[in-house]
Order: C-alpha cells, then sequence, then structure tokens
C-alpha cells in the first residue's frame, strides 16, 4: 500500500498593486486570455454609487468578466476584512466549481494579508459605542481619546498618530469589548482554510515620481468628470457622516470638507492627490512586506511599456509551475 498524494489546490491568482499602477487593464489582459471571474480586493468599490471617487470598472470592463465584491453595500455600512475573508472564500469555491479561476484584483493589502494568513479573533464592530466615541471626539478631539487608548494600551497607542481617528476608534473600541490589549486580540488567528494556492503578482513603480503624476492626472480626471456632484448626490440620497468608513475614502473626506466650506476648489485638489499619494506610500510599504514574508511572490515594474503583457505571461508560469 502507498499513500495517495494530496490533491493539489486549484489556482487563484492575486494582482495587487497601489493605486494607478494598471491593476484594471491588467486584470483585464489576463481576462481576454484566461477562464477567470474577477474578485475585487478593495474597500472602496464596495460601496454602491461611489463610482467616480473610486475609479470603479466601467460598465463595459464589467461586461467583459465577471466581477464580484462590487456595489454589494450602501455607503451607510461598513464592509470589514473578516467579511472580505469570508466572501472571497465563497466566491473562490463557487468559480472553481465552474471550471473557471479566481482573479483577485485590488490594493486594499489589509484584504490579501486576511485572506492570506487568516484573521484575528476580533469583535465584530459595535454601533453604540462607536456613536459614543465619536461623541467624545467631537466635544474634546481625537488626541484626547489617543491619550485614552495610551492609557488602557500604551502599546498600541505608539503605533498610532493622535490624529488618526479611524484607527484610534477601533482600537479603543477593541479595547474596550475585551478588555485585552490589541497585541493579544491579533494573535488570536482563525483557521479556515483556503480553498486555492494563491499566486501572487505584485505591481511597483521604478519611479515614484511617475506615480505620482499618474495620481495627480487621475484626481484631475475624477474632478472633471463630476466626483463633486457624485459626493453631493450621495450626501443627498442617504443618511451619512464624515466619519463614515466609506466618507474616510480617500478623496471622499476631502470633498466633503468642500462641500462644507471649509475648504476651497484649489485645496480640495491639493488634499485629494496629498492623500491618494499617502495612500500609495502605505500600499508600497504593506507590498515591501509582502516581499519579504511572501515566498512565490512576483513583483513587476508598473512602469514597464509591455506591463500587460508581462503580468499575463507571469500568471500563465505560476499556474503551470
Amino acid at each position: 500500500m502507498t499513500d495517495t498524494p494530496p490533491p493539489t489546490l486549484p489556482p487563484a491568482l492575486l494582482l495587487l498593486g497601489p493605486t494607478a499602477s494598471g491593476k484594471t487593464a491588467c486584470a483585464l489582459a489576463i481576462a481576454r486570455r484566461l477562464p477567470v471571474e474577477i474578485i475585487s480586493v478593495d474597500s472602496a468599490l464596495v460601496y454602491r454609487d461611489m463610482d467616480i471617487g473610486t475609479a470603479k470598472p466601467s460598465a463595459e470592463e464589467r461586461a467583459a468578466c465577471p466581477h464580484h465584491l462590487i456595489d454589494i453595500v450602501s455607503p451607510e455600512e461598513s464592509y470589514s476584512a473578516a467579511r472580505f475573508r469570508a466572501d472571497a472564500i465563497r466566491l473562490m469555491r463557487e468559480i472553481n466549481a465552474r471550471g473557471r479561476i479566481p482573479l483577485l484584483a485590488g490594493g486594499t493589502m489589509l484584504y490579501f494579508k486576511a485572506l492570506r494568513d487568516g484573521l484575528s479573533d476580533l469583535p465584530a464592530a459595535n454601533a453604540g459605542l462607536r456613536r459614543a466615541i465619536d461623541e467624545t471626539a467631537a466635544a474634546h478631539g481625537w488626541p484626547a481619546l489617543h491619550a485614552e487608548l495610551a492609557r488602557l494600551d500604551p502599546a498600541a497607542a505608539a503605533r498610532l498618530e493622535p490624529s488618526d481617528a479611524q484607527r484610534i476608534q477601533r482600537a479603543l473600541e477593541i479595547v474596550r469589548l475585551t478588555g485585552r490589549p490589541l497585541a493579544e486580540s491579533y494573535a488570536r488567528k482563525e483557521d479556515e482554510a483556503l480553498p486555492c494556492r494563491l499566486l501572487a503578482m505584485a505591481l511597483a513603480p521604478s519611479d515614484r515620481g511617475v506615480l505620482h503624476a499618474r495620481i495627480a492626472e487621475r484626481f484631475d480626471t475624477m474632478l472633471h468628470s463630476g466626483f463633486v456632484d457624485e459626493v453631493r448626490r450621495l450626501r443627498r440620497t442617504y443618511r451619512l457622516n464624515p466619519e463614515m468608513p466609506s466618507m474616510r475614502c480617500v478623496g471622499y473626506r476631502q470633498a466633503w470638507e468642500y462641500l462644507d466650506g471649509d475648504i476651497g476648489y484649489d485645496e480640495l485638489r491639493f488634499k485629494g492627490i496629498a492623500a491618494t499619494r499617502q495612500l500609495a506610500k502605505r500600499q508600497l510599504t504593506w507590498q515591501r512586506q509582502f516581499r519579504e514574508t511572501w515566498p512565490g511572490l512576483v513583483e513587476l515594474d508598473c512602469l514597464r511599456p509591455d506591463l500587460a503583457d508581462a503580468v499575463l505571461y507571469t500568471a500563465l508560469q505560476l499556474i503551470a509551475a
């Protein structure tokens, strides 16, 4: 008797990269040659009616290949890494059952990490507690809440800027709900197995100056395409406030300030481009960590003129290996 070798998991392609690196065009190039379905890995594309400011794939692009996890929640709702992981695993199984290949493409690096490494044992968002934290912040400012976090969990507070509202809110929420430091909560991992082997490709610029120019050009295109009007419609259609996750997305926060009269149009443009550049910097920091901890990840220069062909060739090589 000999042991039967374990079955090889089916492949899932991953395509990650910073904003404006060309992920959408590369994903569609793969879709023209391989039987893929695209799973969006983007914390902003999940929101309905947020199209211009998220650079959501066009109707034509989405018609060319099945897309998932786009337009699935209201801007009034939140969407978490835990929910993404559950949705992505379910979709990978369904796509495999159809005899197709999942292609997970996007720039929300926390979602990629959650998919690969599993999730910490963290409590779900608590709307009442978040409201209480927001009310305290409105009365006393986020530095005061940062100081409270420093008393409860000095290590967590040391990693956050006193103005980092979103992360301070979540850190305080977790510490208050669990009574444990963040590090202890994050150490408690889930064990759910993935249905696919993850074949990862990452896009990165050989010249960040060129990427920054692309970011500025894309933000200007959004403005000229009616981005401010889009945010105006969102404010009229939904019950939103600037602390909601949807309105914390890059660009939307700055457009909200503009519509409130807190900044002018030129400052909207300047702050929106600056915030997008900061987002790209954080995404590339994540990718640098992935390079060090993710065996088999292939990185490609997103500025090369033959990028789409290079990504397709790499995808074929990874699947064949």
